[in-house]
């Protein structure tokens, strides 16, 4: 019997019906399957638990039949549940979009280029200072050919190795 009208009317927030906990352990299932179809080279990459390198070892020691496999991956997930799956997804984000990285990354030095040839003095001692590998003289003689390039309308040699030359020295 409860003790009040508030008891009864209370919502449990935290409540998973069974129906939710199945779908969330059959994602997590398929999760830790898409980790045991990994190769050994993408998975030096993520940052895994030594649990789950175990776990990862053995699974690929028992691929070739089906119905261990399917047993222990049901085991990685729930060693997965206990683990905090941000680093892992993290990791795996990075190598999903590499080429969409490189594109933006591009498009940065392409963008800071453009704002050296149109910039000041201050803009340059700002990036020579945030990048001590580059050399005062060779960017600033690399922005002044390009940049007398530009103003003929004949973007060429001097554009293209300004770029490499900052692609070459700033780490992002």
């Amino acid at each position: 019997m409860p003790h009040s009208a508030h008891d009864i009317d209370e919502f449990d927030e935290d409540y998973k019906s069974k129906t939710d906990l199945k779908r969330e352990m059959h994602a997590m299932q398929e999760f830790a399957f898409s980790l045991v179809k990994l190769s050994k080279h993408q998975r030096s990459k993520v940052p895994f638990t030594e649990e789950l390198l175990e776990s990862l070892t053995l699974a690929d020691k028992i691929k070739n039949k089906p119905e261990a496999l399917r047993r222990h991956v049901r085991f990685m997930a729930k060693v997965l549940t206990e683990t905090d799956l941000e680093p892992i997804h993290k990791a795996l984000d990075i190598m999903a979009n590499k080429h969409q990285q490189e594109s933006n990354r591009h498009q940065q030095l392409a963008d800071l280029r453009d704002q050296l040839l149109n910039a000041d003095n201050q803009v340059i001692e700002e990036l020579l200072t945030e990048n001590p590998s580059m050399e005062r003289q060779k960017l600033r003689q690399l922005i002044r050919q390009a940049s007398k390039e530009q103003k003929a309308e004949k973007p060429g040699k001097y554009f293209n190795e300004l770029l490499a030359y900052l692609k070459s020295h700033i780490t992002n």
